[in-house]
């Protein structure tokens, strides 16, 4: 039986290896579906794919990277950087691949954790670290499978098809969209953007840093290490924007976006549809250099009316049929419920999913009533709209941490949160969610069926840091 089983080895699989590890706890190991490690940052591999966050905050603060490239750093060397870490701290030889998580049930004192190819394995904890985003969401349209050329999701993107000279239809203009839009102009004949709602954004001034940056933070990397606390505040400072009402702060961010499609887009009533019609904040603030620009083109259009259907040819609005040779599914991630597609049973053969029906309660996103040892990296309520998730993830890996050591070292063997804790942790995150401005727009992934809010942390990551920092054992019923 091992101590613990990390299930991912993305950067919160891996950060939580780590910590084990440096806290000398060995006996553990990560369950990868693939064959290499890297979570989000193996499988998106999209032209143009790279990081909103500046990689000096998104890594990790006990592995500060002097090499990066560029400021915002691009999907290759973000996984480099993954590999990097694994290797420097032997995380390596932890990593069993090609296992696949099935099912997981708790068995009075441990966890079974079982794997596609039929392999079994048994745990004092179970540390499911998937993340939120890793399900890729493609619409039902109605003839979709009719068409004749090639389609695709962006986050499964298919190499082998030639883009050059083709007409290619986007449906979605998120994170993702706006990142290889710019890339596949460069190339396509005509790219035709089908846009539901449009974005707040940002200029992300990205750049390539220099050699002599490079060698000075080599030789002093308490620079490097005072450049990530400011960057971190003024992600803080994007907090603000979080919040209701109609504040000072985000009406500037509003009229520096509208600048900068102007900067870009003389067409006016191209203008009038990059516009969003919600306040900034509410969705996902994006960051390009490039996609105004690439908007610009005569060879690209934005169409705002509503898709009807698809056909064999193309892509079907109300007033015309679009006809494209390759359709690129720029539509996000299935977000909820938590763990899809897994069978995870806790106490008295409970479903997760049964269990979280009306809402994924939680106590700090990590711990479950009736489901004890088991600890959740990226869980409920601890994704980010201002900062960067590895912050995060460095917190629950403390945490979980505090909690394997304890199971490994104490006289208890089994640790479950009080639902009394998870009832007064969950009516208090989704009391103060009402009061931000995710919960003001209807048409969000941030929200449930049900109006709540099950994605977000409703605070600071240093308000996160402090109440992770340290374990409270009145906090779980122990055994």
């Amino acid at each position: 039986m091992y101590n613990a089983v990390i299930v991912g080895s993305g950067f919160s699989g891996i950060c939580m290896a780590i910590s084990l590890k440096t806290n000398g706890i060995n006996d553990f190991i990560i369950l990868e579906k693939a064959d290499g490690i890297g979570g989000t940052w193996r499988e998106n591999t999209y032209p143009g794919a790279e990081c909103d966050i500046p990689s000096a905050l998104y890594s990790y603060s006990f592995e500060p990277y002097p090499d990066w490239e560029y400021k915002w750093s691009h999907q290759p060397q973000i996984l480099d950087y993954i590999k990097f870490c694994s290797s420097k701290h032997n995380i390596d030889s932890h990593i069993h691949f090609n296992k696949e998580l099935t099912s997981a049930r708790w068995h009075e004192d441990h966890w079974q954790i079982d794997t596609k190819d039929g392999s079994t394995y048994e745990a004092r904890s179970f540390i499911p670290a998937l993340g939120q985003l890793h399900h890729p969401s493609t619409p039902a349209f109605e003839g979709m499978d009719s068409f004749s050329g090639s389609s695709f999701h962006s986050a499964t993107w298919d190499h082998s098809i030639d883009l050059k000279g083709k007409t290619i239809g986007v449906i979605g203009n998120a994170a993702s969209a706006v990142q290889f839009i710019p890339q596949i102009a460069k190339e396509a004949k005509e790219v035709i953007v089908f846009q539901r709602s449009a974005n707040w954004m940002l200029p992300k001034q990205d750049r390539l840093y220099k050699d002599w940056e490079k060698n000075l933070v080599r030789k002093f990397p308490a620079l490097l290490s005072i450049y990530r606390s400011r960057l971190w505040l003024l992600g803080g400072g994007l907090f603000l924007l979080m919040k209701t009402g109609n504040n000072f702060l985000r009406k500037a961010y509003q009229n520096q976006t509208k600048k900068f499609i102007k900067k870009h887009i003389t067409d006016k009533e191209l203008v009038e549809k990059l516009i969003p019609r919600y306040p900034l904040g509410a969705k996902r603030v994006l960051f390009s250099d490039d996609y105004y620009e690439a908007l610009s083109k005569e060879h690209v259009h934005v169409v705002t009316e509503s898709i009807d259907s698809i056909n064999r040819l193309g892509i079907n609005t109300k007033s015309k049929v679009h006809e494209v040779d390759v359709i690129v599914y720029a539509t996000g991630f299935k977000t909820n419920p938590f763990l899809m597609n897994l069978d995870i049973k806790g106490k008295k053969d409970l479903s997760i999913h049964t269990h979280w029906q009306e809402g994924p309660k939680n106590y700090l996103g990590i711990t479950v009533d009736q489901f004890p040892n088991m600890f959740l990296m990226y869980g409920p309520n601890t994704n980010l709209g201002h900062n960067s998730i590895i912050l995060m993830a460095e917190a629950q890996a403390n945490y979980i941490t505090q909690c394997v050591n304890h199971l490994e070292n104490g006289s208890e063997k089994t640790m479950e949160v009080k639902a009394s804790v998870i009832d007064s942790y969950y009516e208090e995150i989704q009391s103060r969610l009402k009061k931000m401005i995710w919960s003001k727009i209807e048409n969000s992934w941030y929200q449930s069926a049900n109006g709540n809010i099950p994605n977000n942390w409703p605070g600071r990551t240093m308000e996160y840091t402090r109440r992770t920092k340290k374990v409270n054992l009145e906090d779980y019923n122990l055994s």
